[in-house]
């Protein structure tokens, strides 16, 4: 095995790593702010959003990562160019990548599966905590706000931190439509040299790494959230 095949490859693989990065980020991101009013309104209501978000959940929940991205790339990504507005409009530059199509499937995939999480967390939150709150005179949202949420949130962020390392172990399914992110990024280098143990074990190494980059940072954030 020759490694030093790697150096003439740089540019690319630090194209790959920039875009599993970004893709992690993103999805995680946004997938949070997505599933944190799915699962409060599963606990809260009123009844026929519950029922929606928890439809929503299920859909996702039951159904692969990979479906979920060939329906929106192969989907709606091929609807999108026969509609003239669209193909003409300011956004065309970014619906036509397949980069957009990914981050929206990884988005709202994680939403799905945390806002499971997120419901289980707002209904453990003992409810004296709330009426308590509420009887000193707090409003919903404040309640919510200082009560609520943030307990909700230390008790999720172990899972959060298990599900966000199995997020960045899905983006190689990005590779299928197009995006060059690491794995996309190997997989050049493999049909371009013939050598397939250099570029995979890199990858390898690289995604080790930056699971325990997101290790450390949750265990950081665990120790600074106060535990009441």
């Amino acid at each position: 095995m020759d490694f030093t095949i790697l150096i003439e490859f740089l540019p690319l693989i630090l194209t790959g790593l920039w875009y599993t990065i970004l893709l992690l980020v993103l999805s995680v991101f946004f997938g949070m702010i997505l599933a944190i009013p799915i699962g409060l309104v599963q606990v809260t209501g009123p009844k026929p959003l519950a029922w929606l978000a928890a439809a929503f959940c299920t859909v996702i929940r039951g159904t692969p990562l990979l479906i979920q991205l060939y329906i929106l790339y192969y989907g709606f990504g091929s609807l999108f160019p026969q509609i003239p507005w669209i193909r003409h409009s300011f956004m065309w530059p970014v619906l036509r990548e397949g980069f957009f199509y990914a981050t929206l499937a990884f988005t709202l995939n994680f939403a799905g599966y945390e806002a499971a999480v997120m419901k289980g967390a707002f209904a453990s939150v003992p409810k004296g905590e709330l009426e308590a709150a509420r009887a000193f005179g707090m409003s919903p949202f404040t309640v919510l706000r200082r009560i609520w949420f943030p307990r909700a949130f230390r008790i999720v962020l172990p899972t959060l931190g298990g599900d966000t390392i199995q997020q960045l172990k899905e983006t190689p399914v990005a590779a299928l439509v197009t995006v060059v992110e690491l794995y996309g990024a190997a997989g050049q280098i493999f049909r371009t040299t013939y050598d397939f143990f250099p570029p995979m074990l890199m990858v390898a190494v690289i995604y080790f790494a930056l699971t325990f980059v997101i290790t450390r940072l949750f265990n950081y954030i665990e120790l600074q959230v106060p535990q009441r």
